[in-house]
């Protein structure tokens, strides 16, 4: 879908990366704050790297069977001493055609193993662009790992090892969380202190953070508990040592010279597991498509290029064939709502694309040549990458 936006990422503070918006004809689309993917990165010269690419989050998922509700009574060392030993360090070896990798350059992660057969989730960023995986074990052990699947607009990959694993770790339920709830990450930050622990305390949940421009990133646990670059796909974790989030990002400072410290993420545990067991059962997680490439529209955007003031995707190419083509719909055109609900910050074009499955059929508010069309549209299945 539509993943073929364009965007540009770079450097942020020390470690991270900014997630930069797109631009529309010759316009920068502002972000609103500075957002860390926390994958550590170096070339062969051994000096940071930032990764190439962007956190898209996932549409809401159908529940799906979990642990029994933790006490969350134990002790931080009790959920370490059940966690711990699963997880484990993640180097990518990038490929050549990775602009970043040039071949040479190796990206390191977090994940943690939830399997037996040795099926490992971490974050779609953390094994993006890859030309071979490595997991590195708790007691520092390696072994080659082949990437079963990934899905990037929730941000959860899926690794396999074939050696046989130390540990697993167990699901938790995420819906049980409350502020204030004791919560552990674990992982490798930076790529050199392997399984790390910090503790924190759940500091809200159901958190909504705009990833980049025209989508926002849903439903994330935001949690006190120290996380760095390299931490990404590493686990959140109960007091039981359950999993009840996957680490993907931090927010250090607004983009307006404000700084902060302690505003960390994670996806939700039943939303990463709904994800890893449909890439794990059938190689990826279905995903509804359009055929188009766009451009988010704002207010301020649409003022300075001469478009009407509104929220909308502006249509920079529609592909033969795709859903979008058969649908009548043209390169210019603008999407500005769906189903009868306008698009707005809150509300923004990709996440209500994504509340559909392959299949649905929607009704789109488009603007063609200052007049609004009414346009049905059946959704189609997004292709594999």
């Amino acid at each position: 879908m539509d993943n073929k936006r364009s965007r540009t990422v770079g450097l942020v503070a020390v470690v991270g990366c900014l997630i930069a918006a797109a631009a529309m004809f010759g316009a920068v689309f502002g972000v609103g704050g500075a957002y860390l993917l926390l994958r550590n990165q170096t070339a062969e010269s051994g000096a940071p790297q930032p990764p190439a690419l962007a956190l898209i989050p996932a549409t809401p998922v159908p529940p799906v069977a979990s642990a029994p509700p933790a006490t969350n009574g134990g002790s931080v060392a009790d959920a370490v001493d059940r966690a711990g030993p699963a997880v484990v360090t993640v180097i990518n070896h990038l490929s050549a055609s990775n602009p970043l990798g040039g071949g040479s350059g190796t990206a390191s992660g977090s994940g943690v193993i939830i399997s037996q057969d040795g099926y490992v989730v971490t974050n779609n960023h953390v094994v993006d662009g890859t030309a071979s995986l490595e997991v590195v074990f708790a007691d520092g052990s390696k072994t080659p790992a082949t990437l079963v699947g990934s899905d990037p607009f929730a941000d959860i990959a899926v690794i396999k090892v074939s050696a046989s694993v130390p540990s697993v770790a167990a699901w938790g339920d995420s819906s049980t969380l409350a502020p204030g709830d004791t919560v552990v990450a674990i992982g490798s930050p930076l790529g050199d202190f392997t399984n790390t622990v910090t503790a924190g305390i759940v500091s809200a949940t159901g958190r909504s953070i705009e990833a980049e421009p025209g989508y926002r990133m849903e439903h994330l646990i935001q949690t006190d508990a120290a996380i760095n670059h390299g931490n990404s796909g590493g686990p959140l974790v109960n007091l039981e040592g359950q999993i009840v989030g996957i680490n993907t990002l931090v927010v250090r400072g607004s983009g307006m010279g404000d700084t902060a410290e302690g505003l960390g993420f994670a996806i939700e545990s039943a939303r990463a597991r709904a994800v890893a067991e449909a890439i794990i059962a059938k190689g990826s997680y279905p995903r509804p498509y359009l055929g188009v490439r766009w451009e988010w529209v704002t207010p301020d955007a649409a003022s300075q290029n001469g478009l009407p003031s509104l929220y909308g995707a502006y249509l920079s190419e529609v592909s033969s064939g795709g859903p979008a083509a058969q649908a009548g719909l043209r390169n210019g055109d603008i999407i500005t709502g769906m189903d009868g609900q306008a698009f707005d910050e809150n509300h923004p074009f990709l996440n209500r694309v994504l509340e559909h499955q392959p299949g649905d059929t929607v009704s789109l508010d488009v603007l063609r040549n200052g007049s609004t069309l009414q346009v049905q549209i059946t959704l189609g299945n997004r292709p594999s990458a």
